[in-house]
C-alpha cells in the first residue's frame, strides 16, 4: 500500500467511491461534503470539548503530594505520570507518521490531525503536574531507562507500531486500527482509575480534574477508531478472515494481561477501592465492552466493578464541578457521546 498523495488533481473519485483507505482521494478537505457522517459529528465533538493545561488549579496538589499521599500513593502517583507520557508521546508521532498517511477520508485525516493535536496538548499538561507536584521530573520522563515493568509495557506498545514502519498491507492498517483503539480504550484505563481512587480519599482533586479533562478527549479517540473499523467491515468484509479475528483477541488478551500487570504494580495492593482483584476485572470489562463495540464477542463476560469511576469521569452540561462548588460549562456543544 503506498501513502495516499497530498495533491491529486486527475482523480475522479466520487463520495460513494471514498472510502477509509485503498481510495484515490483528490486531497482537498471539503467539510461540506462528508461520506462519514459519524465523522463530521465527532470533529464538532471534539471541537467543544476544547480545553487547555492552564485551567486546572494544581494549588492543593503540591500541598497533598509532599504531606498527604502515603509512599506507596506517591510511588504510583509518579508511575502512572510516566506511563502516560509515554503512551501520548506514542501516539502524536503514531497518528502522524503510521496511520494519516494511509487513509484516504479526508473527514477522516482531519479528525485524525485533530486527534494528533489532542495527544499533544496531553503532553503538555502532564508537565505542568510533573513539574508543579512532582519531586524528580527527569526521573518521571526516563522512567522506562530504571523500571522494567513499565519497560516492557512501553516494549510491547511501540513494537506494534513499528510494525508499519515497514511495508503496509490492508491486513496491517486494520490491526493497527485495532491497536489504536485497544491504546485509547484499555492502556490508559489503570491509570485513570488510580488518579480518581486519590481523589476519592480527598487527596490530588486538581490531578483528578486534569484526568478529567484527557478521558473525555481519549472516550472520542476511541470512538473514531471503534468507528472506523466498523466503517472497514462494512467497505472489506473479506479482511475479517478468521485468521485476522484471532489476532485481533489475541491482541486484545495481551493488552488486557499487561494492562492487568500494571495496575497491580503500580497500587502494590494498597490504594483503597482499587484492590488487585477490581482490577483484573475491572480491565476484562474493558476489554469485553472494546470488542463488542466492534462486533466481536467477548472473551470474559466480566462486571463493571468500580461504578464510581464513571462518576469521577462524566462531563455534563452546566453542571456543579465535581471537586469545587461553582457551575462550570465543560461543553459548548449540544453533541453527546449518544449520538455514535
Amino acid at each position: 500500500m503506498d501513502r495516499k498523495k497530498i495533491y491529486n488533481p486527475s482523480s475522479n473519485e466520487t463520495l460513494g467511491d471514498r472510502k477509509i483507505f485503498g481510495g484515490n482521494p483528490h486531497g482537498i478537505l471539503n467539510f461540506t461534503k462528508a461520506k462519514y457522517e459519524w465523522a463530521l459529528k465527532l470533529w464538532d465533538l471534539m471541537e467543544a470539548n476544547t480545553w487547555f493545561p492552564k485551567e486546572v488549579d494544581t494549588t492543593d496538589d503540591v500541598r497533598d503530594y509532599a504531606c498527604n499521599l502515603t509512599t506507596a500513593e506517591k510511588r504510583m502517583y509518579d508511575l502512572v505520570w510516566s506511563q502516560l507520557i509515554s503512551m501520548d508521546s506514542f501516539q502524536t508521532n503514531n497518528l502522524a507518521d503510521n496511520i494519516n498517511p494511509y487513509i484516504t477520508a479526508p473527514e477522516i485525516n482531519a479528525i485524525l490531525a485533530r486527534q494528533a493535536y489532542e495527544e499533544a496538548n496531553h503532553s503538555k499538561s502532564y508537565a505542568v503536574m510533573v513539574e508543579a507536584i512532582c519531586d524528580n521530573t527527569d526521573l518521571i520522563y526516563e522512567m522506562e531507562k530504571h523500571d522494567d515493568i513499565l519497560r516492557k509495557k512501553n516494549d510491547y506498545i511501540s513494537s506494534v507500531y513499528e510494525e508499519l514502519a515497514g511495508e503496509v498491507t490492508d491486513e496491517k492498517l486494520l490491526l493497527a486500527m485495532v491497536a489504536n483503539q485497544i491504546l485509547e480504550g484499555v492502556y490508559f484505563y489503570s491509570g485513570f482509575t488510580a488518579i480518581y481512587a486519590l481523589a476519592r480519599a480527598g487527596k490530588m482533586l486538581g490531578s483528578a480534574q486534569m484526568i478529567r479533562f484527557i478521558q473525555r478527549d481519549e472516550i472520542t479517540h476511541l470512538l473514531l477508531f471503534q468507528n472506523m473499523i466498523n466503517s472497514v467491515r462494512k467497505e472489506r468484509p473479506d479482511l475479517f478472515t478468521d485468521e485476522i479475528i484471532n489476532k485481533i483477541y489475541d491482541m486484545f488478551k495481551k493488552a488486557g494481561d499487561l494492562e492487568i500487570e500494571w495496575g497491580k504494580y503500580i497500587t502494590g495492593n494498597q490504594i483503597m477501592g482499587f484492590t488487585d482483584d477490581i482490577i483484573e476485572e475491572y480491565i476484562h470489562y474493558l476489554v469485553d465492552d472494546r470488542l463488542t463495540s466492534i462486533g466481536l464477542k467477548k472473551l470474559y463476560n466480566a462486571k463493571h466493578p468500580i461504578k464510581w469511576v464513571d462518576d469521577f469521569a462524566k462531563f455534563n452540561d452546566q453542571k456543579s464541578n465535581f471537586f469545587e462548588s461553582k457551575v462550570t460549562n465543560y461543553s459548548k456543544g449540544s453533541l453527546s457521546f449518544d449520538d455514535f
